[in-house]
């Protein structure tokens, strides 16, 4: 192999890692949310889930963060506690808790695709805080405002409009359902509000996770550390609100419950917020949320399977205006990229 053909491999790689590392998160999420919805039919508590999946999270990382950074760990700050502490009530607390409630009165497809306006909410909090460039005179900057608008318009479209079932060949015949759930007890609407506000919990998280990274660079001890504190918060909420129903700490050796507990706390919670932000550092925060609908796709053929779930009309067609959203928003955010690099090499 030439030395002209080795550089180009190497700078090809380089340029691919971001690419490479959110497409596996995707795939990581996707698994956590069929886990989960089996684990939540069978009666999981999604307070205790919270509380238990931060938890693991937690104990598993601080290991590597202690050895791995003890040289390069910043001195704590009342600033940046404060900013951990907020973080760990955002995501692994209020988003998680409105993510996982929005399920039980939904599937886990609607859950995930309602999701696809992450990057929209993210998208408008960066601007506003000024982590994104926009120049409304700029056709890359009015591709990412109009592709916003079109993303919420299309999770409008999947709340709001039904249609007949599209029957898939694995579902269509099925007559028995994993769900606990009766049809009176799901709740479209309810659900969707649900998720809708835990998305802007999210996209706050992302934007303040970017802001915290500045001041405190330590990735590892920054994952372990929001996952205590998030673990922490939720067990008081949870002690609020499960009271005396002891039942829903009950782990349960073996079962659905433990393997989503252990699986969402090491990817969700310990992989996903510490590559999260190694990919912020290079591309920002839109950028990390920018590959949701292979999410969406990914759960909506494992959740056909595993769970049985249909699909209607209204959800599909919803959907797919997400999609044309959302990578309007991709292909400004590109163009916007670009042109920065060629006026500062340009100066």
């Amino acid at each position: 192999m030439s030395t002209t053909t080795k550089e180009c491999l190497i700078k090809f790689l380089k340029e691919a890692k971001p690419y490479l590392a959110v497409i596996f998160l995707q795939f990581g999420y996707a698994g956590s949310a069929i886990i989960a919805k089996s684990a939540l039919n069978h009666g999981m508590s999604h307070y205790a889930f919270a509380v238990y999946r931060n938890s693991f999270a937690a104990v598993v990382f601080a290991p590597f963060a202690a050895i791995l950074e003890r040289k390069i760990r910043p001195k704590m700050t009342l600033s940046i506690f404060w900013k951990i502490m907020l973080l760990g009530l955002l995501e692994p607390v209020i988003d998680q808790n409105l993510y996982y409630a929005g399920m039980k009165y939904t599937t886990a497809t609607f859950a995930t695709a309602m999701c696809n306006v992450l990057p929209a909410i993210t998208f408008l909090l960066a601007w506003i805080l000024r982590l994104e460039n926009v120049n409304i005179w700029k056709i890359h900057s009015q591709a990412k405002i109009v592709g916003t608008i079109i993303t919420l318009g299309g999770a409008m479209v999947m709340t709001l409009v039904g249609g007949p079932t599209i029957g898939l060949p694995w579902t269509k015949h099925s007559t028995t359902t994993t769900s606990v759930a009766s049809p009176t007890e799901l709740n479209p609407v309810k659900g969707a509000l649900f998720i809708l506000v835990g998305c802007f919990c999210w996209a706050c998280f992302y934007n303040l996770q970017m802001i915290t990274l500045k001041a405190y660079p330590a990735g590892l001890s920054l994952t372990s550390l929001i996952c205590m504190a998030g673990a922490l918060q939720g067990t008081a909420l949870t002690l609020v609100v499960e009271r005396g129903n002891s039942a829903v700490w009950s782990i349960q050796w073996g079962s659905s419950k433990l393997f989503a507990y252990v699986y969402c706390g090491i990817v969700n919670s310990g992989i996903g917020y510490y590559v999260s932000g190694l990919i912020m550092n290079v591309k920002g925060p839109v950028f990390v949320t920018a590959f949701n609908p292979l999410n969406m796709v990914i759960v909506a053929i494992l959740g056909s399977f595993i769970l049985s779930e249909q699909l209607n009309l209204g959800r599909v067609v919803g959907a797919a205006v997400i999609v044309i959203g959302l990578y309007l928003v991709i292909w400004g955010t590109t163009k916007e990229q670009k042109s920065s690099k060629i006026l500062s090499t340009n100066n």
